[in-house]
Formats: structure tokens, sequence, C-alpha cells
């Protein structure tokens, strides 16, 4: 699968997909395991992003005392692939930071040619695509990764390790809020954005992160009734959504979803509350702890030492998600997040839109 000439030394080759902001942190992240992998090729269809993206990975590069060599750059998805195929260039990782309409479509070319798929969130608009995109990497024998990097927050790792050492004892409301300022300014720098084809709304976008905390972290899910909204901004999709939600274990609770706060990014939370513990992490990214209380931890490390300050709403994750996919994809670790494991959101914003149009309760399980 790997490119092994030199077995004590050989890395993952990988391309990114898609210039746009997200791929800068993508290219922190690879140059962090230089050891192990190596960005060869770019893809971008807007001459200007492949440029100026590759003029940042250059630039990072000899910021970190590296050696730049040239990548391989590309105009089309196909040629990318076509070139592989060829033998022209060697990928054993494409990284997907395309529009998330795009995702299915180029998991399947990918996994067909025999290439192992990182997509970035979401990994598909609705079920039917998420699971296709599992079966044809399973079928191919390539492995499929969803990022999820605020798996790795500090704060995040720490709550559910406190949920699953039953410290909050029988939980009783989890509450979670993204309160995000998106103006129409974001939405029409690119044709795509906003669109129910390629985008998605509020939910699969910019909270679908904050879905995956849901489960991840408090457990399976038997239901919830959505209503969702298009306020602010002129968009197909929705800019608002409020959840109510129900889990197997008989916790309620509710998640409000809106990218028209004004004046900016205000909140990113998860709350639980237990009988026996109660925990809010905030800010602007689920990023510190605003309080904590637990009756069964008096000797524990203070919480608020697992607190840090992100530089954007994205945070410090994709360096330790590549971490752990590049210890799956050699040593075949166990992944955060694979396919089957990013699904999970997917399922449920799905269930949110159903809910929404039907306007009823829907069972997730």
């Amino acid at each position: 699968m790997f490119n092994k000439s030199n077995k004590n030394s050989f890395k993952i080759n990988v391309a990114i997909i898609g210039c746009g902001r997200i791929s800068k942190k993508h290219i922190k992240a690879i140059i962090s395991e230089y050891k192990r992998c190596e960005l060869v090729a770019l893809c971008d269809h807007n001459m200007n992003r492949l440029e100026n993206t590759n003029t940042y990975y250059k630039e990072h590069l000899i910021k970190n005392n590296f050696l730049y060599k040239s990548l391989n750059k590309y105009n089309s998805y196909q040629d990318l692939i076509n070139a592989h195929t060829n033998n022209e260039i060697f990928l054993d990782l494409v990284v997907l930071a395309t529009p998330s309409g795009m995702h299915p479509l180029q998991t399947k070319i990918a996994a067909s040619s025999g290439i192992n798929v990182c997509t970035e969130k979401p990994m598909a608009l609705n079920v039917n695509d998420a699971e296709e995109m599992i079966e044809v990497c399973k079928k191919s024998n390539v492995k499929l990764f969803v990022v999820k990097q605020n798996r790795f927050n500090s704060t995040l790792q720490i709550l559910k390790k406190k949920v699953d050492e039953k410290k909050f004892g029988n939980i009783g409301i989890v509450d979670v809020n993204v309160f995000w300022q998106r103006p129409q300014s974001y939405y029409d720098q690119d044709e795509w954005r906003g669109t129910a084809k390629f985008d998605g709304g509020a939910l699969l976008n910019q909270a679908s992160h904050y879905v995956d905390l849901l489960e991840w972290i408090v457990g399976p899910l038997e239901g919830l009734y959505a209503t969702i909204s298009t306020i602010s901004r002129k968009i197909e999709v929705e800019d608002t959504a409020v959840l109510q939600l129900k889990w197997q274990n008989g916790a309620l609770g509710s998640m409000s979803v809106t990218m028209i706060t004004y004046p900016k990014n205000i909140e990113g939370s998860i709350t639980i509350i237990g009988d026996k513990g109660s925990a809010k992490v905030g800010g602007i990214a689920v990023n510190e702890f605003e309080y904590s209380y637990f009756e069964n931890d008096k000797n524990e490390k203070n919480l608020n030492d697992y607190n840090y300050k992100p530089d954007s709403v994205y945070g410090f994750g994709h360096n330790l998600y590549y971490q752990n996919m590049l210890d799956n994809l050699i040593n075949n670790k166990e992944a955060i997040c694979d396919g089957d494991s990013g699904l999970s959101s997917i399922k449920i914003i799905d269930a949110a839109y159903k809910s929404a149009k039907e306007k009823k309760f829907i069972n997730i399980t």
C-alpha cells in the first residue's frame, strides 16, 4: 500500500485536494509529521488559491528549516488521479478539503484507484452517500478517515473521561450551544457556499463537530425533535437550528446553533448536568472549563489546567489527528475517527432534517 523503497524511512505520500482556508491546518499537520509523511501534490481548480497554498507550504517548510521540494500541482482532480494510475506520481493518501457535496464521488474515485482517503467534515451531506463511501473503501481495501480534530481537545478529552468514569452519576441534562458569526460575505466568497448540493447548512457545516460530541461523549441517542430556519442569510439552507434530544440512557438535552450571532463568534460549548457532577466546557470553541463540580473528585487535578486559547474555532487538533491517522496507516493502531465513526453525526443531522420537515420526534435507534 505504501512506498517502501526504504522500509526504515518510508513516508506516506499525501495530496491535498482543495486549497481553501482549512488546507493550511493540514499543511501544518503534515509538516509536524515530516518524518512519517510528505506532501507531494496540491489540487484546486482555482489557480490563485493553488499558487498561494504552494507558497504557504514553501514558507512554512523554510520556517521549520526543512528542504522545499517542488509540489505537483493540478487544476483537475481526475488529472491528479490519472497521474497516480499512470505512475507519474505515487499517492498513499488524498485529503479532501473540498466542498462537502463533492466528497462522495471524490472518495469513490480515489478508493477505486487504491488510495486511502481523509475527508474534512462533514464526510457527506446525507446518510446514503456516507454509507456508500464506507462501502467502496472497504471493497477497495483502503482506509477512510473523517477529520474530527475536536476529539483531541484537552478539555473534551477530560470531559469524556469523566463521563466514562461515571463521575457525573446519572446525567440529567446535556446542553450544546454554537453561537457563531458567518456574515453574508462569507457565503458570497464561493458559489458553492450555502447551497444544499455542495455545502449544507449550519448543522452539517459549522456545527457538525458539535453534533459529533453528542454521542462520542454522552452515548447513543434515542431520538430528537428539531426545528430549523433561515433567518438572516441569503442561502438555500438553514442558518439557525434548535434540537430537542433524548439519549438511550434517559438523559435529556438540547442543541442550539446559529450563524447570525452579533458581532462575532461568541460561544461553542457543551454543558453536562448530573446528580453527582456538573460541568460546562465553553469559550468560542469548547476550549475552557467555565465551571466543574464533582462529588467524588476531591483529589483530581484542577480542570482549569486543561484550558487553552485557540487561534481560531478550528483549534489545534489537526496535528494530533494526523499523528493518530498515521499511527493507524503505518502501525494499524485504532483510528479516533474512521468512516464508521464519522457516520454517527450524519445520521443525527439526517434525523434532524427529517424531524423539521415532518414536524415530529424521530427515533434514531
